[in-house]
């Protein structure tokens, strides 16, 4: 029997996991029921996203501190405060789990909530490493549910129409393309958490190098086929948030990047560069370029979209409407992504659907994570690195 079908009256199927088909009551006005495992980044974007959702509700939260959570409960009003994640996922009200904490942490609260048949959105990166991430996409293809990893930026409207346009030859062929991302928001805050540590996934390549090779992919729809890398860590000491005794940074918080592609119809032998810091100062930029054999686009984070023709000589801008955000969110490219993401996982949670078009899947987080992987190996040995798959084999394309 596949989901969706059911051979008992008012159920329906709505996950496969180890052989078990999990049965849930059939309800056309269901409020689709929220979990979120983690208080930090949920607070600011999750939470108010979801609640701008009709037909959704955030039902229980929980975080590694109770004291946050129930902050945060009470706050948005969320009825349940869960003592941990593996309640939370239990929890019959629950739909869908999404896990917003530190990388380390991902795979366990992932796998758990696919036992229970639950939807799962996960905060990237994915997992540590590709390994990780390989066996969450392995367990989510077999649970047979809506396994999503939350790189909203695909949702920019402004985004979307660079990349139809890209698809459709506005610039011809793609020869090469930047990305920026500047923002001193880690140099200004400068206490030592989580994000200072790389044994939970801490830094600028997992937090913001998964965000723009995940856009490189999407955009030209291709695969990166080796990187060469330089990771910094340029305050090697912080402050604990708690004591204010100083601890020692392991994670990264600059990364310089460099790619090759494999090519495909929309691509001939191009190259690619990432330049991502979280301590350096200036206007905050999160910037997209792409040339081309007969022109160029450029996207930035406001949401402006650019155009230049070849011999234009300047940029000419593209109409596009603006993404909405939701109240209680701050303004900017992720919350406007966000706010999006969250409409359209509810409305295929609502309509019974395990999918949601254009965004990505688990299978697109390890590809993202194969990426980074090989930039760490690549920081380690000098080297430009080729991405192999999860055991060592080199990808296949």
């Amino acid at each position: 029997m596949e989901p969706g079908s059911s051979e008992v009256t008012g159920y329906t199927v709505v996950a496969k996991y180890a052989g078990v088909r999990l049965l849930k009551k059939v309800n056309d006005d269901k409020i689709i029921g929220i979990g979120i495992v983690g208080a930090g980044f949920a607070r600011t974007t999750q939470i108010p996203g979801f609640r701008n959702c009709e037909g959704a509700r955030v039902v229980a939260i929980t975080s590694r501190h109770r004291e946050h959570a129930e902050s945060v409960a009470q706050e948005f009003g969320i009825e349940h405060v869960a003592n941990d994640w593996k309640e939370l996922v239990a929890r019959d009200d629950v739909d869908l789990v999404s896990v917003v904490t530190p990388p380390a942490t991902h795979m366990e609260i992932v796998l758990a909530a696919l036992e229970h048949g639950k939807a799962v959105l996960c905060e990237k990166p994915m997992a540590m490493d590709a390994t990780e991430a390989k066996r969450m996409t392995d367990h989510a293809r077999e649970a047979d549910v809506l396994a999503l990893i939350d790189h909203e930026l695909r949702f920019l409207n402004s985004r979307r129409k660079m990349r139809a346009m890209l698809h459709s030859g506005a610039i011809g062929t793609v020869r090469h393309c930047n990305y920026v991302f500047r923002s001193d928001y880690r140099g200004v805050l400068g206490t030592w958490d989580w994000w200072s540590d790389a044994k939970m996934g801490g830094g600028t390549l997992g937090a913001i190098g998964s965000h723009a090779v995940d856009s490189l992919r999407w955009l030209l729809d291709a695969e990166v086929s080796e990187v060469c890398c330089v990771l910094a860590t340029h305050i090697s000491e912080r402050p604990d948030k708690t004591s204010g005794t100083m601890r020692a940074v392991t994670s990264d918080d600059a990364v310089r990047m460099l790619f090759r592609f494999v090519d495909s119809p929309l691509i001939k032998g191009a190259t690619g560069a990432a330049s991502l810091s979280v301590v350096e100062s200036g206007k905050l930029q999160n910037q997209l370029e792409v040339y081309g054999s007969s022109g160029a686009m450029m996207v930035e984070e406001t949401g402006e979209l650019w155009h230049s023709p070849a011999g234009a000589g300047n940029w000419r801008p593209v109409d596009v409407d603006p993404n909405p955000i939701a109240p209680g969110m701050r303004d900017g490219s992720w919350s406007r992504g966000f706010t999006a993401l969250s409409r359209e996982i509810v409305a295929a949670l609502s309509a019974g659907r395990k999918t949601v078009a254009g965004a990505a899947k688990f299978e697109d987080g390890y590809r993202v994570q194969l990426v980074l992987d090989a930039a760490r190996t690549s920081n380690e040995s000098g080297c430009w690195t080729p991405i192999q798959e999860a055991g060592g084999r080199r990808q296949e394309h």
